[in-house]
């Protein structure tokens, strides 16, 4: 039975609002931050191994479960297929022993781009899947012929029908087999899709220009803790060894390196020294190498633990890259910082080619931005004004908070929609820092005052 924390979000999610019903985040800048901040689990580990609990034939714990929109949706879309849920705080029991239908349902699908991930996991263990095209952010392209080509070469029948994903196993025994299959370009869903799918395969599947994000190595952490025989994560070419069945485990979620970099910037956009915690210091090393550069000192006090000293900033270039490269979900909380630090900077966006949205935004409170084809040519100005901005994409929400709290002024921020999606409780944490921000409610936009 799924408990309130799980109901709660799917009424949320099954919600729909018009823009004047919609949440906004009140912002008052200029507010000195201070102390220690907390990290929730990374929402893109979490995502790819909830799916992957269709492959367990048994019983699953998965811990500090970040509590997200888009994680509410993927618990819906598990219990649709038949799984059990039940939620307490952070930590998501499973019982996968029985999946009642291979078919997933477009009415939640088609808001959960990381849905799609469902696909190889009911491949391998039913033999067959129906999963809808999904949805998502409107950042750009990702399409989804190389998931497909993966799971064609591990011999599955593959077709695209009335906007719904088919796909069936060849063969009485209903088993994938291994393969080698190389990635035209390493994406991150794509490489977990046919990890996922390999891992129940007969025999040895090798994936060449694979992706090596901190994320591909949890999920398949996770398989192997489950008994999968999966090696090689983290590097370009991972191997994996098909077996019989997995069985029940508990998995702890990696810290998410994304949330955590954008508390850093908080630190440093308001010139604030604040603490991080938990991370994973290794996978933050392109952000930390940035705000370095920018001007900020990154101290490492413990292996859990960021502190941040702002100094002088002046500006920097960045080109966003696949890991470990510096992280495309980064690159709008970085535009933000960059507006108010000295000098000029160019920050190139290779990965998506919708992601410069929230230079729009940055505009109205004041930013020199000029916008070139796939780039962001930005002058330092001293001062960011307040003024009501939208978010555009989920990680464009987060810039625009961190603009907000450097701006004079109030500043409304509106698109929260796409906030939720990642970032749990983030005004309250910030609130905890002594940021003075508040939500205002989505119907009579008045506050809960609590700690503003």
């Amino acid at each position: 039975m799924e408990d309130k924390t799980i109901n709660s979000i799917n009424k949320k999610t099954n919600q729909p609002q018009s823009e004047a019903d919609q949440p906004v985040l009140e912002i008052w800048g200029h507010q000195p931050l201070t102390g220690e901040i907390n990290v929730s689990g990374a929402k893109n580990s979490a995502l790819a191994i909830l799916a992957g609990t269709l492959l367990c034939s048994d019983h699953c714990r998965l811990t500090n479960l970040p509590n997200l929109v888009d994680i509410g949706r993927m618990c819906q879309i598990l219990s649709a297929l038949g799984l059990k849920l039940n939620r307490h705080d952070d930590i998501l029991d499973i019982d996968a022993t029985h999946i009642s239908t291979s078919e997933a349902p477009y009415k939640i699908v088609s808001r959960l781009r990381a849905s799609f991930f469902v696909l190889g996991p009911l491949l391998a263990r039913l033999g067959v899947a129906k999963v809808p095209l999904p949805g998502g952010c409107a950042i750009g392209s990702r399409p989804i012929e190389i998931h497909i080509k993966g799971l064609q070469a591990l011999g599955a029948d593959v077709f695209i029908e009335h906007g719904v994903v088919h796909a069936t196993v060849k063969g009485s025994k209903g088993r994938l087999k291994g393969a080698k299959i190389y990635l035209d370009y390493p994406s991150v869903g794509a490489t977990e899709t046919i990890l996922m799918a390999a891992t129940l395969a007969e025999g040895e599947t090798i994936i060449e220009n694979a992706a090596c994000e901190p994320e591909v190595v949890d999920l398949a952490n996770f398989c192997n803790s489950m008994g999968a025989k999966v090696k090689g994560a983290g590097t370009n070419t991972i191997i994996i060894s098909g077996v019989d069945r997995l069985h029940s485990t508990t998995h702890d979620i990696i810290p998410d390196r994304i949330e955590a970099g954008t508390f850093l910037v908080a630190g440093a956009i308001t010139r604030s020294p604040i603490s991080v915690f938990p991370v994973i210091p290794e996978h933050l090393t392109p952000v930390i190498a940035k705000l370095r550069e920018i001007g900020c000192e990154i101290i490492v006090e413990d292996s859990r633990r960021l502190k941040i000293i702002p100094k002088e900033l002046r500006g920097v270039d960045i080109e966003t890259l696949p890991y470990p490269g510096f992280p495309t979900d980064m690159q709008a909380q970085f535009t933000a910082l960059l507006t108010i630090c000295d000098g000029n900077s160019i920050v190139t966006e290779t990965v998506f080619e919708n992601r410069l949205h929230h230079v729009a935004e940055l505009q109205r409170m004041g930013a020199n931005i000029k916008v070139k084809g796939h780039n962001a040519i930005i002058r330092g100005v001293h001062q960011l004004s307040a003024a009501p901005i939208t978010g555009s994409d989920l990680r464009a929400s987060a810039a625009m908070i961190l603009a907000g709290l450097a701006a004079d002024g109030k500043t409304i921020v509106q698109g929260l929609e796409h906030l939720d999606r990642g970032y749990e409780n983030i005004e309250e944490k910030l609130r905890g820092l002594g940021a003075k921000i508040r939500r205002l409610d989505s119907l009579t936009r008045e506050a809960n005052l609590v700690g503003v």
